[in-house]
This record gives structure tokens, C-alpha cells and sequence, in this order.
């Protein structure tokens, strides 16, 4: 099974986040911002990944550094799981409807990390937590797990349903990305020999 464990300490956050990609969707999540915990949750379960992700950070100025920082090491996480990625499909995609609003994420395993993030909010702020926090999340994952990621909300108001409908979208994308395809399971997917 591919897994894999970081340890990350700063003066501003201590995390350890381990994953698991051939996993059942079996998660313990606490970073101490609820609504982070919840996402983080849906990419465990729809993702097929176990993920056990601990966090203590300084809440007390904002939830910047925790929130970027669990990205950071979830996406190392993934990175050290995947290795040379031999074998892996590579490429995935999937659009996820939430009520009134549909999301769709696209990504390419391919190491060669970057963000296109089409994602809006009507409100500043989602229960505590600031919106554009969530972009610095998927910034820090598709960085540090390296993947070229593409975020984009094609409709809906809800700002609950829209960054719901993007991190489940990124946990079905993902998955089919990883998943080893059972035709090149011994092969790098890519013409250059190396990802």
C-alpha cells in the first residue's frame, strides 16, 4: 500500500498528517477550525484515502497559517505516497453538483505543481473562516503534492455548497488520478521516463 507520514513544526503550526491512497475512506481529522476538519473529511471519503491529519496552530491571530499549512503537509503526504508515481493514470477529473451549485476539478499528477482557481464567493466569510482562505489550502496541496490543479466553480451562491462541491470535486479527480492503471502498472505515464 502506498502510504506515508510527515511531521511539520513552525513557531506558527504543528502538524502530522499520514495517508494512505489505497485506503477505505477512514479518516481522524482535528486542525481546530470545524469547518477545515469537514473538508478535509470529504476528501478522505470520496477520495478513498484514510487520512489521519492533526493540527495545533495559532488560532488565537487567525486561521491563515493553519489552514496553508495543512495543505503543505497533506500535499507532502501525498507526494512521499505516490513516489515515482510508476504506474498511477495520472490524469483525472470530475464535476460535482451540491443543490444549486456544480464544481469542477481537473489535475495532472505530473509533479510539475500549479493552481488555476476560478472559484467565487458572494460573502467574506464562512461560519469563521475567511473565504479566501480556501484557495490558499488548494495553492498549498497542489504545490506540495504536485500536481497541476484546476479549480472552477461554474455556478451556485451557497458558499457552504460551493467549497464543499470543490474539495469533493479534488477527492474524486484525485482518485482516479492515483489509482494504478492495471494496463502500465509497471510504467511511468509519460514519454520522458520520469513525473
Amino acid at each position: 500500500m502506498r502510504r506515508a507520514k510527515i511531521d511539520r513544526k513552525t513557531s506558527e503550526t504543528q502538524i502530522s498528517a499520514e495517508v494512505n491512497l489505497d485506503g477505505s475512506g477512514v479518516y481522524d481529522v482535528n486542525t481546530g477550525i470545524g469547518f477545515l476538519d469537514h473538508m478535509i473529511e470529504q476528501l478522505a471519503r470520496h477520495g478513498l484515502f484514510d487520512i489521519v491529519l492533526k493540527a495545533k496552530g495559532d488560532l488565537h491571530i487567525d486561521y491563515h497559517h493553519t489552514t496553508e499549512d495543512t495543505g503543505i503537509v497533506l500535499g507532502q503526504a501525498v507526494s512521499k505516497a505516490l513516489g515515482e508515481r510508476k504506474g498511477i493514470r495520472r490524469y483525472g477529473e470530475a464535476s460535482v453538483p451540491m443543490d444549486e451549485t456544480l464544481s469542477r476539478v481537473a489535475l495532472d499528477a505530473s509533479n510539475r505543481p500549479y493552481l488555476i482557481w476560478k472559484v467565487g464567493f458572494l460573502r467574506d466569510k464562512l461560519g469563521e473562516m475567511d473565504t479566501e482562505l480556501f484557495k490558499e489550502w488548494f495553492q498549498a496541496f497542489a504545490q506540495h503534492a504536485g500536481l497541476t490543479l484546476h479549480v472552477e466553480n461554474l455556478y451556485g451562491t451557497n458558499a457552504h455548497h460551493i467549497v464543499e462541491s470543490c474539495f469533493k470535486g479534488l477527492a474524486r479527480a484525485l482518485r482516479q488520478a492515483v489509482e494504478i492503471d492495471p494496463r502500465r502498472a509497471d510504467a511511468i505515464p509519460s514519454t520522458k521516463g520520469k513525473l
